[in-house]
């Protein structure tokens, strides 16, 4: 039994003929993992960025338990239940005013797909049918499903593989001008060009705001996201974020459009919803979108199976909850404030490009590719969890992170690279 996984399991992104190691956890308890042979690990990534509260959680389980007494899943064609009503009504809360319809689906990757649908129904009904493509930025990263990839990096996000494919859409280059830096203007002269010459063709921009995710974990200025709110509202294009990562406290501000002081006309949350525990997703989006879909009588044609699942949606309102109970903000800002003041101690380092802070995320530029094994190996000789990809090691770790456990994560971080350097 104990080769059926390296014999058998496809684990993502990896080689299943020739697989790498995996380390198999015994159980998961506040910050910590245990593997087991008893290594005990402290989780930096929160499980690719989704268990902000920690593992194990009193509350949360609790709520499992009471939920699953009742139902874990019926149908939601043609049914509803409490917890999808409870979770509506406080994301509604926590939300901008104009964001007020709410599609729930099992995955973020299937959130971006509704997104992309909303905004190609809505034009369909406009009676434009031409605009059936996407505007993005390169180093981008929204999925692994096939609109979703549609949009991502056209050079990492498996474009070469798919392209006969997949569907194509315009690309330009990403944000430069950096979150806590001045704004250059001229970084949006590419996307108005492109706009004036394909706004006929154009749907949606979609982006990921302020931050760029598993494409880069680039920082941007706030500037950038007006600037394309400005450019939307002047040649008829839907705006999607994609808060997939930066959703529910992660970047400083509950949702990172808050930095703006702008709305997008589609939302996308995930990972963070649930705190972890269970898939889920949600796109959100505004009377006018859903005014413009449903003309003449139409509707949305997305329908998953477990949308609205009530377990998920349990899960996720309690999570919302403990958000605010467990004070998020101080909590964020206080991961953020020792992040930045002991994270740089890297850029000491000969093989260190650039370390970036921001809310509960600490990225730590290489100029070459991480060695995977090796980086790991030292990790867990260091009594941490981090999984480094291309030239990042970047760490994400849940909000109840004593600065202890962070110190501990940056000296791990610190030994890595030397290591690596060698």
């Amino acid at each position: 039994m104990e080769n059926i996984d390296k014999e058998h399991i496809w684990h993502p992104y990896a080689s299943v003929l020739n697989p790498r190691s995996t380390f198999k956890v015994e159980s998961a308890d506040g910050v910590y993992l245990k593997l087991e042979d008893g290594t005990s690990l402290i989780d930096g990534m929160s499980s690719w960025w989704s268990v902000i509260h920690g593992y194990n959680n009193e509350t949360i389980n609790t709520a499992i338990n009471e939920q699953t007494s009742k139902m874990s899943h019926v149908m939601f064609g043609g049914l509803t239940h409490e917890p999808a009503i409870e979770l509506t009504k406080k994301l509604l809360n926590i939300l901008d005013d104009e964001l007020k319809y709410v599609f729930y689906s099992d995955s973020g990757s299937v959130a971006i797909e509704i997104a992309m649908k909303m905004a190609l129904q809505y034009f369909y009904k406009e009676g434009q049918n031409r605009k059936n493509r996407f505007l993005t930025v390169k180093r981008g990263y929204h999925g692994d499903t096939f609109g979703a990839m549609s949009v991502c990096d056209p050079v990492t996000g498996m474009h070469s593989i798919f392209s006969e494919f997949m569907a194509k859409n315009y690309f330009v280059s990403e944000p430069k001008s950096k979150f806590d830096g001045d704004f250059d203007k001229s970084e949006l002269d590419e996307v108005t060009k492109l706009l004036e010459e394909k706004n006929e063709e154009i749907a949606a921009i979609i982006i990921e705001p302020i931050v760029q995710g598993a494409g880069g974990m680039r920082i941007y200025h706030k500037d950038y996201l007006v600037g394309l709110r400005e450019l939307c509202d002047k040649f008829d294009v839907l705006l999607i974020f994609d808060e997939i990562a930066t959703g529910f406290g992660r970047t400083g501000k509950l949702f990172a459009y808050e930095h703006t002081g702008i709305i997008p006309d589609i939302l996308t949350i995930g990972k963070a919803l649930t705190g972890g525990y269970m898939t889920m997703a949600a796109t959100i989006t505004t009377q006018k979108v859903a005014e413009g879909i449903e003309k003449d009588g139409n509707i949305l044609m997305h329908g998953p199976t477990f949308m609205g699942n009530p377990l998920a949606c349990k899960v996720a309102s309690t999570s919302i909850d403990l958000l605010f109970k467990n004070n998020w903000e101080e909590n964020v800002l206080r991961i953020e404030k020792y992040l930045k003041e002991n994270l740089s101690i890297c850029e000491e380092l000969d093989d260190v490009k650039e370390v970036r802070v921001i809310g509960a995320i600490g990225v730590v530029e290489l100029y070459k590719n991480v060695d995977m094994e090796i980086a790991t190996k030292e990790f867990i000789k260091r009594g941490v969890w981090i999984r480094p990809f291309m030239k990042l090691i970047y760490i994400m770790p849940p909000y109840i992170s004593t600065e202890d456990e962070l110190q501990k994560i940056i000296d791990a971080i610190y030994g890595t690279i030397k290591v690596l350097n060698k």
